[in-house]
């Protein structure tokens, strides 16, 4: 049996060939997401490793780094730290070092030498150090204020030379340097832009004082381990200080990087998971298909011996063979992925050239699960049907296998159906996200499996009323083709299943996207008081001079400042307390940004003393206009702030602006945080001056601050809209495999058809038909077939883009929109898709020899 069934395999494998291009594709995109993503994670914990101090001591500090960059501010410890550590036992050198991310370098012509990417900016001292990620390949080091040193991937991409002039822009101040030196990494270059000064210039340029650095890197002594350190600095320094081994700081600095990759391979795994998917059908179609033309060769195996069991064993045999096959290309086919992405993130700037690719034993266990498991599961049905054949039966004059009734089928596709429409109609009606978010993904699985077993009563009942106009348009051949279409509805339904996965995710995801966009939009109508804001390219802080330059340009109004600072805590009269982001604002914000107060007087907003609360925590807590609060900020220091107004509630995180946070004004934090830096100026110009050349004017003063934009209302909501965009053209890249799978199965259907089909198609080729009318009818009906699942895709996949905005319309997705250009678009894509998928299967069938199609069984 086992010969037979390898026999049967090579036998068969042209009409496996695109079953296994589907388990290829597959598999392909499962290994070549673990290979890469393993790739990246150990390019930068490598990097961590080799570049950590033995001990490291820096600032203690509650707030995380991300929470620090919102707010402007740095970590860092008096300089003398290296001198008293220097001291300890155990220690064999101690350096100061200075470390900045998230400047802005510009060259003499004010643009940007930074990452095109999302990579740091990065100001460093330069101190000589076996762990240092670079060294010196031309130049020399820097020695005085006005040099700097600059990586060779920098230097390279933005074309800077020796000589060269650059300002350094950070949060202190703007530093003119001249390039006297170019450094190469000793390891990968993570695609940050390196510029390191000397010692007192970095502290004073990144750190605005000499009497800072940003921690000090230990070199431990012979025989004493990195913990050993750690212990000795650790009880000799006190409090206010962090102190980290080697292997701790490289796991922090991995922990950061990997929860973004954790994210990107999780996230690709579930677009493989879409494709794996769509996979199964096309693989169901072919061994069902199979199996129905080998009716005879496998009755005659009955006949001769063979039991049930070893016929079901012989399919799924030549199924595990198919995986096996598939899987293997695919775990090749996925370095080529790999590298395929590698190549892509260097396009960014990440320098990985002398990296090699990271082959876990995970990796091809994982390929090899996901190519035979989906392939088997998907045989497993039509082998068993293989068992039942009868010999007798078999034995007979070939003919079309008998359809089954589709009662059984429609009833339980009907309950299904009802299941999934009620967990719908339950999410759109939940009080909240939370509630109904469960609701919403079994309303989504059990549409989703309903339409997938309805599939063939819909094809019975939807493409009659899609080909009504094929007999007069195309005439005999167009009603063959529609006709085809409903001959075998169940192979029709399971094509057309494939389809109509890739079509409902793609409507779904547009018509929550298109919502979005909207939404914001509306949003930012309403909230938008300004006629210009100033911001930080990447959403950083801005330093006092920005603020000072607005303020001064010529037909500007009185700009009013917002600036953000978390971990603040406040403590309400009932005595609970509540810690959150804060946001301070000028006097004058209730103007430039328009919120709704449901009491006290909007106009003291930013006073001095004040503080604005969410109505619905100063419900919860007892307190309402003119109460008083007690406000205290990381480090330990607080005030007492007088409510002024309360600012309607707001529900979930769509939202656009600031959310339900409390507002205090600027001075409280000037007060308690200098150090705090702006996040946002709003501005408007002048009574009487013109909007246009006050926004020219304002642009021109601002250019000596090429780390900032000047932003209107339009500007701001294609700054949002184009965010929204590039997410939604990345998922449909995603998608894209799985709709070139789904297309694979409509190309396989349709050839394995012709095959099914050769006798009558030479039959037809006899009475007269031309090779021409063969093509069309082939054509026809997978423009049919794809318009069916397309169809279908759509009816899904709106519905539940519009439960989905329901459900969230609290939220903050308060308008709903259909993006129908889309929805047309589908349809002619999937009209056109159907015609491509048929050109090879029809130019095929066309060819057939007549006398041979006629004398074939």
């Amino acid at each position: 049996m086992f010969k037979a069934t390898f026999r049967s395999f090579l036998a068969h494998k042209g009409r496996m060939a695109l079953s296994a291009i589907a388990v290829l594709l597959s598999v392909a995109f499962v290994s070549g997401t673990l290979i890469f993503t393993d790739t990246i994670t150990k390019t930068f914990d490598d990097l961590f490793k080799s570049t950590a101090a033995d001990v490291t001591v820096s600032q203690k500090s509650e707030q995380s780094d991300s929470d620090l960059a919102v707010t402007g501010q740095v970590k860092s410890i008096p300089v003398g730290t290296t001198d008293q550590v220097a001291k300890m036992p155990g220690v064999k050198a101690a350096h100061a070092a200075v470390s900045v991310e998230n400047i802005t370098v510009v060259d003499s012509k004010n643009k940007s030498v930074g990452p095109d990417g999302g990579a740091p900016t990065i100001g460093l001292n330069w101190y000589e150090s076996d762990r240092s990620p670079v060294k010196i390949t031309s130049g020399r080091v820097p020695q005085a204020a006005g040099e700097a040193v600059v990586d060779a991937d920098t230097a390279d991409r933005k074309k800077i030379k020796i000589g060269d002039s650059l300002r350094v822009i950070a949060a202190p101040g703007t530093t003119e340097v001249k390039v006297v030196g170019v450094a190469t990494f000793t390891t990968t270059n993570p695609g940050a832009t390196l510029v390191f000064l000397e010692t007192a210039a970095a502290q004073k340029a990144f750190l605005g004082s000499t009497d800072k650095i940003s921690d000090v890197e230990l070199d431990a002594a012979p025989g004493v381990t990195h913990e050993q350190l750690k212990q000795t600095v650790s009880s000799q320094l006190g409090a206010g200080f962090e102190v980290k081994t080697k292997a701790e700081a490289a796991k922090d600095a991995s922990d950061d990087i990997g929860t973004f990759i954790n994210f990107m391979k999780y996230a690709m795994l579930g677009f493989a998971g879409v494709a794996v998917l769509v996979g199964i059908f096309l693989i169901f179609n072919t061994f069902q298909m199979l199996v129905a033309q080998r009716t005879r060769e496998l009755g005659l195996m009955r006949a001769v011996g063979a039991s049930g069991k070893q016929v079901k064993r012989s399919v799924v045999v030549e199924a595990l063979l198919l995986g096996v096959v598939g899987s293997t290309l695919g775990l090749a086919a996925g370095f080529g992925l790999a590298i395929g992405l590698k190549a892509l993130i260097q396009s960014f700037g990440m320098n990985l050239k002398g990296t090699s690719l990271v082959f876990n034993p995970a990796t091809p266990i994982a390929a090899y699960s996901v190519g035979i498991i989906v392939t088997v599961l998907a045989a497993y049905i039509p082998a068993r049907r293989a068992a039942r054949i009868s010999p007798m039966a078999a034995l007979r004059e070939a003919s079309a296998p008998v359809q089954k009734p589709l009662r059984r089928r429609t009833v339980i596709g009907i309950v299904i159906a009802a299941i999934g429409v009620f967990g719908l109609v339950a999410a759109a009606t939940a009080s909240s996200a939370k509630n109904g978010g469960f609701m919403l993904v079994i309303g989504i699985l059990m549409t989703l499996v309903s339409f997938v077993v309805l599939g063939p009563v819909l094809a019975r009942t939807v493409i009659p009323w899609l080909g009504a106009g094929f007999p007069k348009l195309f005439g005999p051949m167009g009603k063959l083709s529609r006709d085809n279409s409903m001959r075998n509805p169940r192979r029709t339904g399971a094509t057309a299943a494939a389809l109509m996965i890739g079509v409902a995710l793609v409507s779904g995801i547009a018509v929550f996207a298109s919502s979005m966009n909207s939404s914001l939009s509306k949003q930012i109508d309403r909230s938008f008081g300004a006629d210009f804001t100033v911001q930080g390219n990447s959403g950083g802080p801005m330093g006092p001079d920005i603020y000072q330059t607005v303020k001064g340009a010529e037909g500007v109004g009185t700009p009013v400042r917002a600036r953000l600072l978390p971990d603040v805590e406040v403590t309400y009269p009932d005595g609970q307390t509540s810690k959150d982001q804060v946001n301070a604002v000028d006097k004058g914000f209730d103007s430039v940004w328009k919120l709704k107060y449901t009491a006290g007087d909007a106009s003291q907003v930013g006073t001095p003393g004040s503080i604005v609360l969410d109505e619905q925590a100063a419900k919860d807590h007892g307190v309402g206009v003119g109460g008083t609060v007690k406000v205290t900020f990381p480090g330990g220091k607080s005030v007492d702030a007088k409510v002024v107004a309360l600012r309607e509630h707001v529900k979930g995180g769509l939202q656009f602006g600031f959310g339900n946070i409390p507002t205090l004004p600027i001075s409280t934090l000037e007060e308690v945080a200098p150090d705090v830096q702006d996040f946002l100026i709003f501005a408007n110009a002048a009574p009487g001056a013109d909007k246009s050349a006050v926004s020219e004017k304002l642009e021109a003063t601002l250019d000596p601050f090429p780390q900032v934009s000047v932003r209107d209302q339009a500007d701001y909501k294609e700054l949002v809209q184009g965010q929204i965009k590039v997410l939604l053209y990345m998922i449909y890249g995603l998608l894209g495999l799985a709709i070139i799978i789904a297309i694979l199965g409509v190309i396989n259907t349709l050839a394995l058809s012709v095959v099914e089909r050769t006798r009558e198609i030479g039959l037809m080729r006899a009475i007269g038909a031309s090779r021409r009318q063969i093509r069309r009818m082939i054509r026809l009906e997978s423009i049919v077939i794809a318009v069916f699942g397309a169809l279908v895709g759509l009816v899904l996949g709106l519905s539940w883009g519009v439960t989905a905005q329901r459900l969230l319309s609290e939220q903050g997705l308060e308008v709903l929109t259909i993006p129908w250009g889309t929805v047309v678009t589908v349809v002619i894509a999937s009209a056109v898709v159907g015609l491509l998928a048929a050109l090879l299967p029809a130019l095929r069938a066309s060819r057939m020899n007549v006398l041979a199609a006629i004398a074939s069984e």
